[in-house]
């Protein structure tokens, strides 16, 4: 009937430094924990299976509070050029890519960065057409704010010299007024209609691939924003149907719902009550990213100064939006990097505020003393990702100014001031692994450096940063009572490591492998090497 977990160091995340040496579960639930030999007593007659942790190391589930799932995925099968550190590491992977594809056929790429390169190189259409020997091209740049197409591709989406600037978009032009192929936030969208829809079978295979990947590195669950991007909206919600089973897949997926695709959601959702799916807030974008300078500023960028960024809506309209969420009795969960846009978002959520609940403010990018004061008043959550310092710094000091650059992301700070925080990669912007994003939040630097951190007085000890990814992750959907903490009563959902994250140098977390990954008391995930 019931499960005897034991012979681990077992870390409760209910106290710093507490723990225990055994829990027994039943039913995906913890009955009650202690020492190996009181409940083997207690429960012997109810004890059908004891798992041996061979004195490893367990935490309560590792949650990922923001990602993309079903993108996620998408990065694992197609092109990544996340790594690529030349443009003319890019090319020869384009160029051999393209060969791979019939003569009509999109080339499509993920997680370009140009701040890799040493000359900051970014690809004009032209170079994307003989690259692609005439096929028509989108790459999605790391933030996935901002996208390269080439000729054909502009073509295909009817992209003219006299096409305006959608709202909360950019055509980026030539001194001829004529589309240089790069795309900023919303002007991307007319060319992603243009690319021929993926089948269902390609979703449910990212989407599996996604979650498989994840339960290998520790994850018991994530809160993925992936419902508007795929067409209609039963064709992903369909993939999680389909891949969370229960039976060969569990994984505990919690989606937000964007604001666009809300009006097909309302009609389905009854159609779509899953065991291991939840669903949350109405997703918001306020702005875009500091890598193509579109999160909003409220001063202009340094290395920039023509320009502040993007909004993404105006003031009346994201009002409307935050109001028919409060329609819905829902929460919002809003993309804010920019301090204006957090502004913005500030005065949104305080003019029509949440009867229940918390709403989210994800990246929080960008704060000052005014932002902060506010938001304490607020029953709001912040969705933080601690790798954006491995992945930012240090060109997000030339984007910001050195006057500046102590606000961004001040995770000390945000704890200090006792306002909620939960951690999260945004994969698949950035690399996904929970303990790069703990390794990140404690050193403030990127893994082979070994210089004090950027910004080092904003690090966090090991404790604030496992709890990130813990209690932080289940008090952003007001679940702290039943996630989060190895207790009686919550969850059976564990992550069992081969090293003390707690003793261990900084240097080590991330050599740490994981052992197991549990979900709802059973063995998901076993490293069998």
């Amino acid at each position: 009937m019931g499960t005897l977990f034991y012979n681990g160091k077992i870390y409760t995340m209910a106290n710093e430094g507490e723990h225990i040496e055994a829990v027994y579960v039943e039913n995906g639930h913890i009955i009650k924990t202690g020492t190996e030999k009181h409940l083997s007593n207690t429960f012997r007659e109810r004890i059908t299976k004891r798992v041996d942790l061979n004195e490893n190391f367990m935490y309560p589930g590792f949650v990922d509070s923001h990602l993309h799932l079903i993108g996620h995925g998408e990065k694992l099968i197609k092109l990544d050029l996340s790594e690529m550190t030349s443009a003319e590491e890019m090319e020869r992977a384009l160029r051999e890519k393209a060969t791979t594809l019939t003569s009509d056929e999109w080339l499509i790429g993920e997680g370009w960065n140009e701040n890799n390169f040493i000359d900051r190189k970014i690809f004009h259409r032209q170079e994307l057409d003989d690259i692609s020997g005439g096929r028509p091209v989108l790459l999605s740049r790391v933030c996935r704010h901002a996208f390269l197409a080439n000729t054909k591709a502009l073509v295909l989406a009817g992209i003219t010299k006299d096409t305006i600037d959608p709202p909360g978009g950019i055509i980026v032009r030539d001194n001829n007024g004529e589309a240089t192929g790069l795309l900023h936030d919303s002007a991307a969208e007319l060319v992603k209609k243009a690319v021929p829809e993926a089948s269902q079978n390609y979703l449910n295979t990212a989407l599996k691939t996604s979650i498989k990947h994840l339960l290998s590195l520790g994850l018991t669950g994530g809160h993925s924003e992936d419902l508007s991007y795929y067409g209609y909206i039963e064709r992903p919600l369909s993939a999680y149907r389909t891949v969370i089973d229960g039976e060969e897949i569990k994984f505990r997926a919690h989606l937000l719902v964007h604001h666009e695709a809300f009006e097909d959601f309302k009609n389905v959702k009854k159609e779509y009550e899953l065991p291991f799916v939840e669903y949350g807030a109405l997703k918001i974008f306020a702005d875009g990213a500091f890598g193509g300078r579109t999160a909003w500023l409220s001063q202009p960028y340094n290395d920039a100064p023509e320009t502040s960024g993007v909004s993404i809506h105006a003031d009346i309209d994201l009002a409307k939006l935050v109001q028919k969420a409060r329609e819905y009795h829902m929460n919002v969960a809003v993309h804010t990097i920019g301090d204006m846009a957090l502004k913005q978002t500030i005065e949104a959520i305080k003019n029509n505020p949440a009867k229940e609940g918390r709403d989210r403010l994800i990246h929080v990018g960008l704060v000052d003393d005014n932002l902060i004061a506010e938001m304490k008043q607020l029953p709001v959550i912040l969705d933080i990702q601690p790798g954006f310092v491995a992945s930012d710094f240090p060109w997000l000091i030339e984007r910001l100014g050195t006057d500046r650059i102590p606000n961004a992301f001040p995770f000390r700070r945000l704890i200090d001031e006792k306002l909620i925080c939960a951690g999260g990669s945004d994969a698949p912007i950035e690399p996904v692994d929970p303990l790069l994003g703990i390794f990140a939040a404690v050193t403030r630097r990127k893994p082979g450096e070994s210089h004090e951190g950027y910004v080092p007085e904003q690090k966090l000890t090991m404790f604030e940063a496992i709890s990130l990814y813990t209690i932080g992750s289940a008090a952003a959907i007001m679940q702290e009572d039943i996630k989060g903490v190895i207790k009686k009563g919550y969850l059976a959902d564990f992550t069992v490591l081969d090293q003390d994250l707690f003793e261990v140098s900084e240097d080590e977390i991330l050599k740490s492998k994981v052992v197991l990954t549990i979900v709802d008391g059973d063995i998901v995930y076993e490293n069998k090497g």
